[in-house]
């Protein structure tokens, strides 16, 4: 069954290479995530069509293609994803791409590997969130407009603009997250949350992190991880935990009824957007919205 499947994507995306042209003068984008998606607008503006595959709460690590993406992706003049394993499930689309030499482009090799988070738990042995960062979002986002400005050079100087203003709204954004965070105890700065997407953010910002499922969603916790873990947050008077926005909130309510069954009470202090931005058109569906979201639940929390 898996076979035939993949025969009909191919079918379906060799049928839509044909079409893989600019729409009116503009490239056709395709992104994966939603931070990447936000990016890529926030740069290319109306001088660039961009579609976005993932919307708001999708987790990329559990994502499949659809016959519908296959389509969008094979009409694309380039593709941005993230990389590092983050869209597992995508891999073998990308790589039929790649041979089909349409440009596929991973944020993730703006970066030098030497200063990502390595582990041996995770395929690629590389965290992939690396957009809780935001020193590395300032190096994609140079990337980007890089890759914008080569596929198309007459509107390099419309992409170079938009990319050192954004660069400054995240200059201030990174200010204003350090500002809010010295607000919080050091002893306090434990991040709890159902996995572990966070680390970028914890090493960036002095937070110890730890997740109840590893670096992908598609391990889950067991029995055993859920006590260790709850054990912790006793020892270290941990005061609440926290849902993630694409991962079932159960997860970290079974965490909670572990901890309160110890007679130690820890609340859940919210949701955090991980995987994805908010919906679209609110605060929080734009990157810089869904970071100052999330330090302010995470400060007033723990505070």
């Amino acid at each position: 069954m898996k076979k035939i499947v993949l025969i009909l994507l191919t079918f379906t995306f060799l049928s839509a290479c044909k079409d893989a042209t600019p729409s009116n003068g503009k490239l056709n984008i395709v992104t994966t995530t939603t931070m990447i998606t936000d990016l890529v607008n926030q740069i290319g503006g109306d001088k660039i069509n961009v579609e976005g595959l993932m919307g708001s709460g999708v987790d990329p690590h559990l994502y499949k293609a659809s016959e519908g993406d296959v389509t969008k992706l094979a009409k694309a003049n380039l593709i941005f994803y993230g990389g590092l394993h983050l869209e597992g499930k995508l891999v073998d689309v990308f790589e039929k791409m790649e041979r089909q030499n349409i440009k596929t482009i991973a944020v993730s090799d703006a970066l030098d590997k030497k200063t990502l988070i390595s582990s041996a738990l995770f395929a690629s042995n590389y965290d992939p969130h690396i957009w809780f960062d935001v020193r590395n979002w300032e190096r994609i986002t140079t990337f980007v407009v890089q890759k914008l400005s080569e596929a198309s050079p007459e509107n390099a100087a419309f992409f170079e603009e938009n990319g050192k203003k954004y660069l400054e709204k995240l200059k201030a954004l990174d200010a204003e997250i350090r500002t809010i965070i010295s607000k919080l105890p050091e002893e306090k700065r434990i991040l709890v949350t159902a996995h572990d997407a966070f680390n970028y953010f914890g090493k960036a910002y002095g937070f110890e992190v730890v997740g109840l499922q590893g670096l992908s969603t598609a391990t889950e916790a067991g029995v055993q991880d859920v006590q260790n873990l709850a054990n912790f947050i006793i020892d270290k008077k941990v005061k609440a935990i926290f849902v993630e926005s694409s991962v079932p909130r159960r997860t970290i309510e079974a965490l909670q009824a572990a901890v309160n069954s110890k007679q130690h009470q820890v609340e859940i202090g919210g949701t955090l957007y991980s995987d994805a931005l908010g919906n679209a058109g609110t605060v929080e569906g734009t990157y810089i919205g869904m970071f100052k979201y999330n330090v302010n639940t995470i400060v007033n929390a723990l505070k």
